[in-house]
């Protein structure tokens, strides 16, 4: 009887991975309707927050009570993190793959370790200066730099992509003060909310109103924001609650692999093999420094 609750949160949390995975699906569309990556990023950040908030104010209204200088924190993570880690992750999509985009995002977590190193002095192991190497030799596989450097991603795209990575690293930075005093909800609301402000006053997302009298923008918007982010939020953090952090990030890793088929699938991306050799190294790179963090909590 007890191996079934275990079994719910491994899928809940596999869930919530499989929805930010589905991400490319929703955004195409887009594309093809004229919007442009930052037009996107608003879409996402405002449908995003308007259910974010339905969602607290009719279950978790309690929750919304901050402190007013915690509001610096989330707005940090909602402009600097949140808003731009999309759009870098958004624009090598539109100018790559899917398939390359999600896979230098994932370089992620080997920020989130370097950062945390410079910030709240973690020890850096030599299980994570193997992840970093594990990520660095995968990234270069799949842009194209190895074998034998013959680059077929431009600068630029590379650039971005590594970019997005950083940025999303961003998020655990500034918010890691607030998460003793916050529940994750709290914390995704108000960051979101900032990233919602914040695009509403840089997108042309307003002269682009017309765009919404057809039928296939509001679905793609609508799916973006309830399955690839409210779901997949609230999905990975019920799951959390019941298991340690170190399996639920390993778990995470399902995202790159289940955006990498959809690109396959349904994008027409192609992968040559030692891009999918590349893409394998970035995975572990990630599962090695989520295993880390997890042994850590153990012996605590």
């Amino acid at each position: 009887m007890e191996t079934q609750p275990g079994l719910r949160v491994y899928l809940m949390t596999i869930a919530g991975a499989v929805c930010w995975g589905l991400i490319g699906l929703f955004i195409a569309p887009l594309y093809a309707r004229g919007f442009t990556a930052w037009d996107v990023v608003a879409i996402r950040g405002i449908f995003s927050f308007i259910f974010l908030l339905l969602v607290m104010v009719l279950f978790f209204r309690d929750q919304l009570r901050t402190r007013l200088k915690d509001h610096l924190f989330f707005a940090s993570a909602g402009i600097f993190s949140l808003a731009l880690f999309n759009y870098f992750y958004f624009e090598v999509f539109s100018q790559s793959s899917l398939s390359l985009a999600v896979t230098l995002l994932y370089t992620g977590p080997l920020f989130v370790t370097i950062l945390s190193r410079i910030f709240f002095k973690e020890p850096l192991t030599i299980r994570k200066g193997w992840a970093l190497a594990f990520a660095i030799t995968g990234c270069a596989f799949v842009v194209g730099l190895l074998p034998l450097g013959s680059q077929s991603i431009p600068g630029k795209t590379l650039f971005m992509g590594i970019l997005s990575g950083f940025c999303y690293a961003l998020y655990s930075i500034f918010t890691k003060p607030v998460t003793k005093r916050y529940s994750a909800l709290t914390i995704t609301t108000y960051t979101f909310f900032y990233t919602s402000i914040f695009m509403l006053l840089t997108s042309d997302i307003f002269g682009k109103v017309d765009k919404f009298q057809y039928a296939d923008v509001w679905i793609s918007a609508l799916l973006l924001a309830l399955v690839s982010t409210v779901a997949a939020y609230v999905l990975y953090t019920s799951g959390l609650k019941y298991l340690e952090a170190g399996k639920a990030s390993i778990l995470a890793t399902i995202e790159p692999i289940v955006a990498v088929l959809m690109g396959v699938l349904f994008l027409h991306d192609q992968l040559h093999g030692w891009q999918v050799l590349g893409i394998v190294l970035v995975l572990y790179s990630a599962i090695l420094v989520a295993g880390g963090r997890y042994r850590k909590l153990k012996r605590g």
